[in-house]
């Protein structure tokens, strides 16, 4: 079994439809404790022309402006299914921002970039580029051989990350500051489309249970896509074998305890009528599309963390879009269904690894 995808760098083109997961699981073995250099380009680095919100025409239609932010192309369709437009996206992204930022900040994160829609190219954007994207972090060192990674810490950046025409944004599962030890590990759990959603509840429930039985926590999330990601935070000091030993562990461990319902082997042969526990987002230099961030699919779905007794009342990974967020978002602002997760300690180990491979959890 391939044990990681291809590495990617820099900026990398994705044929039209295209699924951005290939990218995610992107693999990079590096020496051990680079030199870091963190630097943020200022916004200077490119001249914004004077503020003319919805008054000034261009071939693709009016520019807006977003958070003091000038957005050219606004009303370029991105999504034909939906009818959203470019501007849809960057409002909605700043609306979003109380809750995304958390997930993004200080953590290096890949873009989907598609400067003309849904149905054009999609690249796949890991590293700095030539033109560095105004505030917008940049972190040397942290990928040795690669121009620097990138992180982003503010409303700011994210508004000039959506105005480069990035749809979709994917973090690693570690901060800049201690990148060699995982703060969480991700369990994507990839159904064949052919399968009912109560098999992917079902699905999610056993994950789950098998890692209480483990003394672990975990969380759950819409992927914005087709399926879930369960995401399990750890306290540091786990290093990157490790995270990937366990996760692979779960998914062998779920794919043989229930043959008939999970498989731990990529590629499509081997999911029909199942669903694919993706463990390859847990090695350095792999990533998952971030909490509260859009999909670059037909209809823009959106990942949403739920609460596990909502589970039951989920009907899809794409059940929230940009055409339903809003009321999700003044739910979450209630009753966050993710107020624990920076307060668990937990970690992985070696033992817990093992038991799972003696089929012991």
């Amino acid at each position: 079994m391939q044990d990681a995808h291809n590495a990617q760098a820099g900026a990398a083109r994705t044929p039209t439809g295209a699924r951005a997961e290939a990218a995610d699981s992107a693999a990079q073995t590096a020496p051990s404790a680079p030199n870091v250099t963190t630097q943020r380009v200022p916004r200077t680095a490119m001249p914004r022309a004077p503020r003319s919100p919805r008054t000034s025409s261009g071939r693709h239609g009016t520019i807006g402006e977003v958070a003091g932010i000038r957005i050219t192309s606004a009303r370029r369709v991105i999504d034909v299914d939906s009818g959203t437009r470019k501007l849809d996206l960057v409002r909605y992204y700043a609306r979003a921002a109380p809750w995304l930022l958390p997930h993004l900040r200080d953590r290096p994160v890949s873009l989907v970039r598609a400067p003309q829609g849904l149905g054009g190219e999609l690249f796949f954007q890991r590293h700095s580029a030539r033109a560095p994207i105004p505030e917008v972090t940049q972190h040397e060192g942290l990928d040795p051989g690669h121009p620097p990674v990138l992180s982003i810490d503010s409303l700011e950046a994210l508004v000039h990350v959506a105005q480069m025409d990035a749809i979709e944004l994917h973090t690693w599962n570690a901060v800049t500051a201690d990148i060699e030890a995982p703060d969480r590990i991700v369990l994507d759990l990839d159904p064949d489309p052919a399968l009912d959603w109560d098999r992917m509840i079902e699905a999610a429930q056993l994950t789950r249970v098998m890692l209480a039985d483990l003394g672990l926590d975990a969380f759950c999330k819409t992927s914005g896509g087709k399926g879930l990601h369960i995401v399990v935070p750890l306290v540091h000091g786990t290093g990157w074998d490790e995270a990937k030993a366990f996760a692979r562990a779960v998914a062998q461990r779920l794919a043989s305890g229930w043959p008939t319902q999970f498989t731990a082997t990529m590629g499509p042969e081997h999911r029909k009528k199942k669903i694919f526990v993706d463990y390859l987002r847990n090695v350095r230099g792999a990533s998952t599309a971030v909490a509260y961030g859009v999909r670059a699919r037909p209809g823009m779905g959106v990942s949403v963390p739920i609460a596990w007794d909502e589970l039951a009342d989920t009907t899809g990974g794409a059940q929230w879009t940009l055409a339903n967020i809003d009321a999700r978002l003044a739910h979450v602002k209630c009753s966050d269904p993710w107020a624990n997760y920076a307060r668990v300690r937990q970690s992985v180990s070696s033992e817990l690894t093992l038991r799972l491979e003696q089929g012991a959890a």
